[in-house]
C-alpha cells in the first residue's frame, strides 16, 4: 500500500494499481459469501428436491452476489473489463432467469454451479484478464 487514508483526501488505501481498500472489506465480503452460500443452499433445495421459495432464495442469492460485486467493482476499477466481472454478470442473468424460469430450472442450475466453480478457482491469469 503506497498511503495511509486520510480524512481530507481518500477514504481508502491505494495500491500503485489503483485497486482500493479499507479495513474490513475481506469480512463484509466473507459474510456476503455465507449468506451467498445459503441462497445457494435454498436453491438446490428448490431445483432438486422440489421444495418452495425460489424468488425467496433467489432473491437472497442476488443481494449478497450485488453485494460481493459491487465491493469488488469499487476495489477494482477495472472489475468489468475482466473474465471475473463479466463472468459473474452473467451469471447473475442466469439465476435470475433460472428463478423467474421452472422450466429451465434444472439445467440452468447445474450450468451456472459448474461455471461459478470454473470461474472461480480459474488460475489469476485468466480470472483478471482484461478482456478490453
Amino acid at each position: 500500500m503506497s498511503s495511509a487514508p486520510t480524512f481530507a483526501s481518500e477514504p481508502a488505501l491505494r495500491d500503485e494499481d489503483g485497486h482500493r481498500d479499507f479495513p474490513g472489506r475481506g469480512l463484509l465480503i466473507n459474510v456476503l459469501r455465507v449468506f451467498h452460500i445459503a441462497g445457494l443452499a435454498g436453491i438446490s433445495a428448490v431445483v432438486l428436491a422440489g421444495m418452495g421459495g425460489a424468488p425467496r432464495w433467489g432473491g437472497l442469492m442476488l443481494v449478497s452476489g450485488l453485494g460481493i460485486v459491487a465491493l469488488d467493482a469499487w476495489a477494482n476499477p477495472f472489475y468489468f473489463r475482466q473474465a471475473k466481472g463479466l463472468g459473474t454478470l452473467l451469471k447473475l442473468a442466469l439465476v435470475m432467469l433460472l428463478v423467474v424460469s421452472e422450466a429451465a430450472r434444472l439445467p440452468l442450475f447445474w450450468f451456472v454451479l459448474a461455471f461459478s466453480v470454473a470461474l472461480s478457482h480459474a488460475p489469476a491469469r485468466l480470472r483478471h484478464r482484461q478482456l478490453f
